[in-house]
């Protein structure tokens, strides 16, 4: 299936130039496949210039780009033809406070963070084991944090603080400052909920 905005940026991305691409972005390029490798959650991401298609081996990134592909197709895509060679700054912003970061609190767009803090709130030992198959690393924020990245320069944070008997469990989901010097803000909505409904699927199928 081909998501809206997806044929473009499969025209533009064709007009690159793939070593430009590599160090701005920080993937890699095959030019005997004509093929983009990028880490996504620590899963390799093949993007085929010559067949127009987003693959992956592993069955986590199988679901990345076809179960999810909603949400991670167009995002892979912009992350090559927009990414910048920039370091991070390691100031931690909420997406609502982004310019047209609206967008991640109304209606059907906020994030399902819920579901994180009722699956993990009490089970932080689950939460770092599925941190560290998606190549997370551990943060000293909350309760228990991770730092997963989503893309090689697009970091995601996920805070998770325990409930007790007057409060309950809640997560708060932050970006590093340059997200939006990389990303425009709506594809970084679409990156934050592939990251979160990979982490629930993970621990759906470690339930399984």
């Amino acid at each position: 299936m081909i998501w809206p905005g997806e044929e473009k940026a499969w025209d533009l991305l064709a007009k690159l130039n793939p070593k430009s691409t590599e160090t701005r972005t920080g993937v890699t390029f095959n030019s005997e496949s004509s093929m983009y490798e990028l880490k996504c959650l620590a899963q390799d991401i093949h993007i085929s210039l010559k067949d127009r298609e987003i693959t992956a081996s592993s069955e986590t990134g199988k679901f990345i780009v076809n179960d999810l592909g909603e949400y991670s197709r167009l995002p892979i895509l912009s992350y090559l033809l927009t990414a910048k060679d920039l370091p991070l700054s390691g100031e931690l912003v909420r997406p609502a406070d982004l310019s047209g970061g609206g967008i991640f609190v109304r209606g059907t767009h906020v994030l399902p963070l819920d579901e994180i803090a009722e699956t993990f709130g009490h089970d932080h030992e689950l939460f770092l084991s599925i941190g560290k198959t998606l190549g997370a690393s551990v943060l000293d924020y909350g309760d228990v944090s991770l730092e997963l990245s989503a893309f090689p320069r697009i970091p995601v944070i996920l805070i998770v603080w325990a409930g007790d008997d007057d409060f309950p469990a809640k997560v708060s989901l932050l970006f590093d400052s340059t997200c939006t010097l990389q990303l425009p803000i709506d594809i970084l909505w679409s990156t934050a909920m592939m990251t979160v409904l990979t982490v629930l699927k993970f621990n759906s199928a470690i339930e399984q």
